[in-house]
Parts: structure tokens; C-alpha cells; sequence
């Protein structure tokens, strides 16, 4: 079978047509939202579908953001079966409009109560942690003179002045996280003015979590503000970069599985949730992050230095949540003037 991504949802009609094949070849097709990486789709859906013979994932892809702004605007007509790896956060807003079944998977027990939706039955289980990192190229510093930081206070320096890559937020959960994780360690007056310095050095605002580490592996920026599994991955991939986790905190976040409420697959929605909370789902899981939602399965990520888990900043996700709105806003009002163009819908 070969495999696709769907990056963008069809007409109805379309969907109706790949939902007629895949009832001919006797599998149901389920239409899964994700923000989850493309180099770590294939494992997940490869393994699932194993043990799910009789089912077959579709997904529909992009940047946190806007997956998150996709759903919120299928509301009245949702078009997913499942929401399996986007921010906790957005799985709340998803769910303060009514959109996520209520569910409990197969071996819930085991799953950390930290890492899940105190509601009972929950809306939403977490799957693993992802927080913010730096990507530093040691390579271009060296040419330009540039000092390696070891924290978020460093970035501010104007020593870095164009030299600095980091994810729009209302376009990426990485920048999201950032941004609320500096609100909640500093307090909104501080944060924004340290946000208002940081806009000084940075050269572009990208639409992606990931693009800003591997903008900086490839030495177009000495220095990208990403998240710990694409740092490791870029550093593994032989990019001349050193991993910074900036001493005073980490923003981060949750992914997360929740069943959309209006499918007609709730049997194969359920199946896919039960799974993502198995042992072997949290294997594949931690190939690629070093916090999970299952204790004893993680592993440190190899070139990820210090604990991560002990370096996570205080996050109140039920305020992230809610405040999201009003500090995009601010923060497009101030800095939306260096940000990426937008693809084209």
C-alpha cells in the first residue's frame, strides 16, 4: 500500500469518494488531523496498521496553528475522525466548543495523571512532551564572532541582530509554547519587553516549529529557536549544531489524542485512541521526544544535553488555553512585520 499525506482536506464529494474505495477493499479509512512531524507519520500509521489490519489512516497535516484554526473552523461541519498528536492546548479549545467525545482508552490507568484531561471520562490523553530548544551553529558563530548563549536573557544581546530564527506563534505550537512559557516565567510586562528586544535580532518569523532548526543547520541563520526532537534529529543529521536549553525554563507542551465527537467511526476512532497509549505506540514516541505520557518507556535523546523533564517550566495549560487568543493578537500587532508569507490555502 502507498503511503500519502492529504495536506489540505477535499470537497466533501472527494472524501465521499475515498471513503466509497476504502469500504470496497473492506477497511474503514479514518481522517486523522495531526501536527505531528512528517518523518515521524509513516512509523506511527505503519505500526498502528498493523495491528489494525481492518483500518487505514489518512492524514491531514500542517503546523499546530493551523490544524488547530482548520478545526475550529470545521466546526459546524467537522470533517475529522480523530485529532491524534496536536497541542493540549488546542485539544481544549477544541473541546470548550463541544467538538471532542468523551473516552476513556484501554490501559488509562497507566497514563500519567499530569498528562491527560482531569475530566472523567477524559476529552484528551497526552502522548508526549515537546519544548523549546536552540539550535546553535557553531560553524557560522565562529565566522561571525557570535557568543554560544545558555539563555533566553542572551538572545537579546544585539550581538545576534539578524542572526535569530524563531516560529511565528499563531502559526506553530513551538512558538506558542515559547511565548506563553515566557508570560507565565516572567510576567506579562517583563515578557513583552523582552519580546520587544528579541524582535530586534530576529531575521524572519517562520510558519514552521521545525524550519527555524533546520534554517540554522544550514547556516542561514546562526541560530534557530525550535524544539528538542528536530534539534536531535538536525544534530544527528550531521548539521555543525550545539543543542541550547536555555537555563531559565522551557515552554512546552502536550501532544494529544482526542476522538471528534461528530464521526461516524466512533469503533475506529477508539481503536486508534486505545492504541496511541500502548507500550508500543510510547516506543515509537520516544524515539523522538524524552517525555512521555507512559512512565518507564522513555530514553534520552542523544545529543539533547541535561534533563529535560527537570528543566520544564511551570505551565498552566488551562491559561495557556484561554489567553491564546488575546496573546496572538498582541503579538501579531507588535511583530507580524518580520513574519514568513503564508502558503496559500
Amino acid at each position: 500500500m502507498s503511503f500519502r499525506f492529504i495536506r489540505r482536506v477535499a470537497v466533501p464529494a472527494a472524501l465521499f469518494s475515498l471513503a466509497v474505495a476504502a469500504s470496497a477493499q473492506g477497511r474503514t479509512e479514518l481522517l486523522v488531523y495531526t501536527a505531528l512531524e512528517a518523518d515521524q507519520v509513516q512509523a506511527y500509521k505503519a505500526a498502528f496498521e498493523k495491528e489494525n489490519p481492518t483500518i487505514e489512516l489518512k492524514f491531514v497535516r500542517d503546523s499546530t496553528g493551523i490544524v488547530t484554526a482548520k478545526l475550529l473552523a470545521e466546526k459546524a461541519n467537522p470533517q475529522a475522525d480523530v485529532v491524534w498528536g496536536l497541542a493540549a492546548t488546542s485539544l481544549m479549545l477544541l473541546d470548550k466548543e463541544g467538538m471532542l467525545q468523551p473516552y476513556a482508552p484501554k490501559g488509562l490507568e497507566a497514563i500519567k495523571a499530569t498528562m491527560r484531561d482531569p475530566a472523567n471520562p477524559p476529552k484528551w490523553v497526552g502522548m508526549d512532551v515537546w519544548s523549546s530548544a536552540i539550535c546553535f551553529n557553531t560553524a557560522e558563530a565562529t565566522k561571525k564572532n557570535l557568543p554560544k548563549p545558555t539563555s533566553w536573557a542572551d538572545l537579546a544581546n544585539p550581538v545576534y541582530k539578524g542572526q535569530i530564527t524563531m516560529p511565528n506563534p499563531a502559526a506553530s505550537g513551538t512558538g506558542y509554547l515559547m511565548v506563553s512559557g515566557w508570560i507565565q516565567m516572567m510576567g506579562e510586562e517583563k515578557a513583552w519587553k523582552y519580546m520587544d528586544a528579541l524582535h530586534q535580532n530576529i531575521g524572519i518569523y517562520s510558519q514552521s516549529g521545525s524550519k527555524p532548526c533546520r534554517q540554522a543547520g544550514a547556516g542561514e541563520f546562526a541560530l534557530g529557536m525550535s524544539f528538542e526532537y528536530r534539534a536531535n534529529k538536525t544534530k544527528r543529521d550531521g548539521a555543525p549544531i550545539d543543542i541550547v536549553l536555555p537555563k531559565e525554563g522551557l515552554g512546552w507542551d502536550m501532544e494529544a489524542t482526542g476522538i471528534i465527537k461528530t464521526s461516524k467511526k466512533q469503533d475506529a476512532a477508539k481503536a486508534l485512541a486505545d492504541w496511541a497509549v500502548t507500550k508500543q505506540a510510547n516506543e515509537l514516541y520516544a524515539k523522538n521526544f524524552a517525555v512521555l505520557a507512559l512512565p518507564g518507556i522513555q530514553e534520552k535523546l542523544e545529543f539533547v544535553p541535561g534533563d529535560v523533564e527537570k528543566l520544564l517550566a511551570k505551565n498552566d495549560f488551562t491559561w495557556a488555553a484561554a489567553n491564546r487568543d488575546r496573546i496572538l493578537t498582541e503579538w501579531s500587532k507588535r511583530y507580524e512585520s518580520k513574519s514568513e508569507k503564508k502558503a496559500p490555502l
